[in-house]
């Protein structure tokens, strides 16, 4: 699974911490991904997200089951 936000694309950045002793170490930034239910063509599916596209509103979060029509189970 790789870490690409499904709405914007957004991947992992690379570079370099540099110390003050001007040291340089490769450092990878990756973005803020979450595990979120959006509704595609009336259906929920899973998506990974950046926290970005979420607080923005991109995604369309399906609505709540209607429990009241659900049968119980004898």
């Amino acid at each position: 699974m790789s870490r690409v936000c499904e709405f914007c694309g957004k991947t992992p950045q690379n570079g370099h911490n540099v110390s003050h002793a001007n040291n340089k170490t490769k450092k990878i930034w990756r973005p803020n991904l979450q595990s979120v239910r959006h509704q595609v063509d009336g259906r929920a599916t899973k998506v990974r997200v950046c926290a970005q596209c979420l607080k923005s509103g991109k995604v369309v979060k399906p609505a709540p089951r209607d429990l009241s029509q659900v049968k119980p189970k004898e």
